[in-house]
This record gives structure tokens, C-alpha cells and sequence, in this order.
């Protein structure tokens, strides 16, 4: 039987999803600082693959892209099992 026909009961179950750019890591000192307009520095480059994650978990990447005004994320890839 195929994964997909073993969980195909489960359909319905809402999982959350997180679409993660960064994390970038700041020093209290400078959190206090953040005042609306200020720029945070993010670990990956522009283009670069972001993680999607399912209930925390991460199961793919994808890349930011704005469609007909609407900002959204394309799966690029899916997470290898292991």
C-alpha cells in the first residue's frame, strides 16, 4: 500500500504550515532598539532558498514570489526522507 493511500483518512487534518526566511540571531541591546522602518539583517541572500516547515518539521524549500499583487511561496523542492 502507498504512504499516500495509508494516510489518505487524514485528509482533513489541518497542519500548520511555516514559511521560514530567516533567523537571524540579534543582541537584546539591538531588539530594544527596533523602531517601525528599521531594517533586521537575514542570514540568506536574495533568490536563495527559503525552509517550509509542516507542524515544525521541515519538509521542503521554496522561493518568495509575488503573482497578481498576492505575495506567496513556490515549492522549489521537498526534503529527501531521512
Amino acid at each position: 500500500m502507498a504512504a499516500i493511500e495509508e494516510i489518505a483518512g487524514f485528509g482533513d487534518v489541518r497542519v500548520p504550515i511555516e514559511v521560514e526566511i530567516s533567523r537571524p540571531l540579534l543582541k537584546l541591546g539591538e531588539i530594544l532598539t527596533l523602531r517601525p522602518g528599521k531594517l533586521v539583517g537575514l542570514e540568506r541572500s536574495a533568490g536563495e532558498n527559503i525552509d517550509i516547515r509542516a507542524a515544525g518539521v521541515l519538509i521542503g524549500y521554496g522561493e518568495v514570489i509575488v503573482s497578481e499583487g498576492v505575495v506567496g511561496v513556490r515549492i522549489t523542492d521537498f526534503k529527501a526522507e531521512g
